[in-house]
């Protein structure tokens, strides 16, 4: 049975001893969609995230992928739902070269294994050839291709970011999540990142958690906004705009699109 949404949070709570981290918050996502999380810091969004990935396992409430519940959602089962995140720094070896943490990315789909194509164990070279060609695939559509053979350290930080993205999009993912992508970035590198997105979302839905609002108001079709845990405001940019709770508690008085 074919489901409207890719993914929806139910009144999911999240609790570290004493502290109250989400408080019933529901969201959902639909197909083709950029749905923004934003709030002050301490409002939940991180443990919102680590709740879609596995990482940190609710105390109330569900979250349905294409309709389906997971009761034990796992980060290493992320890459077989169709999801795939980036951290909020890079994350990528060093010692392998920009295509190859790419080709880490792809592995998910490859019988012998990612290790195997790198020594050239028997077997390996098909799956070899297909992960280089979808990771240089991934690398281009981000507007990193000229970088697939030099190694992460020697790139400069806007790069590095892309080359973490490609790898997140090599597992060809239905939902991608981004935590701060635009972190550390150059107001040219913003530009060239909302554009990004939205020929991402042509056909994978995305939920980002982000800082920087004029880059969320731009890309997004909705945002959700957090505070202490709780959903304040949802709605399109204009609505959370306009929205004086949304002001009060995050945008401040200097106008809602401020940093």
């Amino acid at each position: 049975m074919k489901h409207d949404s890719v993914l929806e949070v139910s009144e999911v709570s999240v609790r570290f001893g004493g502290l109250t981290a989400l408080d019933s918050v529901s969201l959902t996502v639909e197909p083709r969609q950029v749905l923004g999380v934003i709030g002050p810091n301490g409002a939940g969004k991180t443990t919102l995230l680590n709740v879609l990935c596995g990482f940190t396992r609710p105390d109330e409430g569900q979250v349905l992928i294409d309709g389906r519940r997971y009761h034990d959602l796992r980060p290493h089962r992320l890459a077989g739902l169709g999801i795939a995140r980036t951290l909020q720094g890079v994350g990528l070896f060093d010692s392998l070269t920009a295509v190859e943490n790419v080709m880490v990315g792809a592995d998910s789909r490859a019988r012998a294994g990612f290790l195997s194509a790198l020594l050239g164990l028997p077997r390996s070279s098909r799956d070899e050839t297909r992960l280089r060609r979808e990771a240089l695939e991934a690398l281009d559509r981000v507007g990193a291709g000229a970088a697939a053979d030099v190694r992460p350290g020697e790139l400069p930080y806007g790069l590095r970011k892309r080359v973490a993205l490609a790898r997140a999009l090599a597992a060809q993912p239905k939902l991608l999540l981004l935590d701060e992508p635009a972190s550390g970035l150059a107001e040219d590198e913003l530009t060239e990142l909302g554009g990004l997105i939205r020929e991402l979302a042509s056909d994978t839905s995305l939920v980002i958690v982000e800082h920087h609002m004029d880059l969320m108001m731009s890309v997004c079709d909705a945002l959700v906004v957090l505070d202490f845990g709780k959903v304040i405001a949802r709605g399109s940019p204009a609505v959370i705009q306009a929205d004086p709770a949304v002001t009060a508690a995050y945008l401040g008085v200097s106008g809602p699109a401020g940093d």
